[in-house]
């Protein structure tokens, strides 16, 4: 006997529920707001304000003399929950005769990304960052594989 009066409840409670939600509905339907929230994308491409805290590509900004930040601490390998990012690294010997670890690649893969953030939050250099790009659609996969550090390109001096 208990069970349905437990099964008769639940019934009432769920329609219950769903008159609410309805009335809701109705409400917002029949009282519209001043501010419109939905934008007209593409036509508004000139005045169109993206949030602050947006995640979109990712990056790894490059200085004067083609220098960046990332002492290849694998970190944010490390951190990404999906594979996101390949690091590799080469050993190179410094002019007093000590072996230094240097990036080599820095490869993103931005099919994999889900933009979690969890990279950035996980460097302690600040060596790369999340922008506000959101037009990321390509026709080949391969250009969703990126590499981040540029050619040549060398560990930004501590002194400096």
């Amino acid at each position: 006997m208990n069970s349905i009066k437990k099964y008769f409840s639940d019934l009432f409670f769920g329609f219950y529920s769903l008159w609410q939600g309805l009335m809701l509905t109705l409400y917002y339907f029949t009282h519209p707001k001043k501010t419109i929230i939905t934008q007209q994308y593409p036509e508004n491409r000139e005045t169109l304000q993206i949030p602050v805290r947006y995640a979109g590509n990712l990056v790894m900004p490059h200085y004067e003399g083609n220098v960046h930040q990332c002492t290849s601490c694998t970190l944010c390998e490390q951190a990404c929950p999906n594979g996101t990012i390949i690091i590799t690294t080469k050993i190179e010997e410094t002019e007093d005769g000590k072996k230094k670890k240097s990036l080599d690649t820095y490869s993103y893969n931005l099919g994999l990304c889900t933009f979690c953030q969890q990279c950035v939050d996980a460097c302690p250099f600040d060596a790369i960052r999340m922008v506000n790009e959101f037009e990321l659609s390509v026709y080949d996969r391969s250009k969703l594989i990126v590499q981040l550090n540029a050619p040549g390109s060398k560990l930004k001096d501590k002194k400096a």
